[in-house]
């Protein structure tokens, strides 16, 4: 999928001096969308969209993620590199890291400041343990560093990674309703950013709550609101509509907007801005503009996918396509814009809705998963030689069984067979047998197509399908399988339909 996209978007951008370039790239990310979703609630999107997106320019039916773990570091990172996280060398949106032994966030950087109005930690972030180049750095070497490159999106990693390097900005949402970034892109935010943000335009969303854009019976895609397979909002008594933002708000902060439709709102109304601002489009240099709309991810983590709040949360971003799309018409020129839109991952289907229609599945407690493997260890071999256990990767005390004089193979065995024993286990792999892949074991190759040996386990453990290690509502994703790999991917340049 990742080549694709940067084979597409390089013939597009700097093929053949004699064809026309798009004056701005708009790359549009839509956190956590399944395939499915552009026909499940094609009925009920507007004519103006996805609907005039999939009409008038080219979408992809069959486009899946190669690698293991499907997250949302790894997707954004795979999407603008066109590599794989064992090339790219983000493996997680947090990971252990063997060789310095800490757990480290994809974004973190201690060397930068925060700018803006944002908590101290929320902006010490930049792309320096992105180890690949993305296509807006190199848009940025073939200009010679005049095309205009910004990233922006709820989530720091959904900004930072698809800019790259090179970027001129890359901007994120705070918890205090602000947009910053960090001294890695300057020192001090651009005057319009300041004007925007001090015009706290989040305050209007929250104050007017959440209810159904449409009448009740438009939402027959979904089952009915208050189901039990659903989270519950910010504490709200009850996962049904009307939501009371103002009251969410005001015992939590502003971060509450992410969880709502306004999210990707507010995003849309900040990427006009930033259009309009830094004149991106206007002159003969290709701009890129990176645009990655986070709600959906976090509606359908909460509430899942069968919810009426996410199809609530489709029906208002198709809105919110159609009127940027418009804006875009007008403002930059509809033969002067290629836009794609695509996902950073799928998810899955919540497993108690599963298993109430008979399909024998379960969730996984990682926390009660973590103490089985240390309480094996310690019957085992005397010692919890359980390092660290997350994004599937186990890793082991390598002090602690040279110490004990135990043979390092000998402990993976032991520790495969035991795993091999538990429910919601298909495969175990080590180390050797990753590095080793030849291609023909299909999931193997996609786990080495996720695994940098200097930052993943000694195990890489292959869940069943349909099992989640999640809490038993809402939804995740992470696994190699179809419903967490299998997203939309759509091109449209008006100039290009015309050839």
């Amino acid at each position: 999928m990742k080549k694709l996209i940067l084979i597409v978007l390089f013939l597009s951008i700097v093929n053949l001096q004699a064809q026309e370039r798009p004056k701005l790239v708009i790359g549009i990310v839509v956190d956590q969308m399944k395939m499915e979703y552009l026909y499940r609630f094609s009925d009920d999107f507007s004519a103006n969209g996805f609907n005039r997106l999939m009409k008038d320019g080219y979408t992809f039916q069959n486009m899946h993620f190669n690698y293991m773990p499907t997250y949302t570091a790894p997707g954004h990172a795979a999407i603008y590199t066109g590599t794989t996280p064992s090339v790219n060398g983000i493996v997680g949106n947090d990971w252990f890291n063997r060789a310095t032994g800490k757990d480290m966030y994809c974004t973190d950087d201690a060397s930068v400041k925060t700018i803006g109005d944002g908590r101290e930690k929320e902006g010490q972030m930049s792309p320096k343990n992105l180890l690949s180049t993305t296509i807006t750095d190199e848009l940025k070497l073939a200009t010679n560093f005049k095309g205009k490159v910004i990233g922006m999106s709820l989530k720091d990693r959904g900004a930072i990674l698809p800019a790259g390097h090179f970027a001129d900005w890359a901007f994120w949402y705070s918890k205090t309703g602000a947009f910053i970034s960090s001294t890695f892109y300057g020192e001090k935010l651009p005057d319009w950013v300041t004007a925007f943000n001090n015009e706290k335009r989040f305050l209007p969303y929250i104050n007017k709550g959440w209810d159904l854009l449409k009448p009740t019976t438009t939402y027959n895609e979904s089952l009915a609101d208050d189901n039990p397979y659903e989270g519950k909002l910010y504490g709200s008594k009850a996962p049904v509509f009307p939501y009371d933002l103002k009251a969410m708000y005001e015992k939590n902060d502003a971060g509450i907007l992410r969880a709502t439709p306004y999210g990707n709102d507010f995003l849309a109304d900040f990427a006009k801005k930033a259009i309009e601002n830094e004149a991106l489009g206007k002159d003969d240099i290709t701009d890129f503009l990176t645009v990655s709309f986070s709600s959906t991810d976090y509606v359908g983590h909460i509430l899942g996918p069968r919810s009426i709040e996410l199809q609530d949360t489709y029906l208002r971003l198709d809105i919110t396509i159609a009127d940027f799309l418009n804006y875009l018409d007008k403002t930059v020129g509809k033969d002067n814009y290629l836009i794609f839109l695509t996902a950073d991952h799928a998810g899955a289907e919540n497993v108690t809705y599963l298993k109430d229609n008979k399909y024998d599945v379960k969730n996984i407690d990682s926390k009660a998963f973590i103490k089985a493997l240390k309480e094996f260890s310690t019957v085992t071999f005397g010692a919890d030689l359980v390092l660290d256990y997350s994004n599937f990767n186990l890793f082991f005390n390598k002090e602690t069984i040279k110490t004990k004089g135990l043979e390092l193979e000998k402990v993976k065995q032991n520790f495969i067979a035991f795993l091999m024993e538990q429910e919601q286990v298909k495969r175990v792999y080590t180390e050797e047998e990753i590095l080793a892949s030849s291609g023909t074991d299909y999931y193997l190759q996609l786990i080495a197509n996720g695994y940098d040996p200097k930052q993943n386990g000694d195990l890489v453990i292959l869940d069943k399908p349909g099992y989640i290690q999640y809490q038993a509502t809402g939804t995740s994703h992470g696994t190699p399988y179809s419903y967490d790999t299998h997203v939309p991917l759509i091109f449209l340049w008006s100039e290009y339909s015309k050839r």
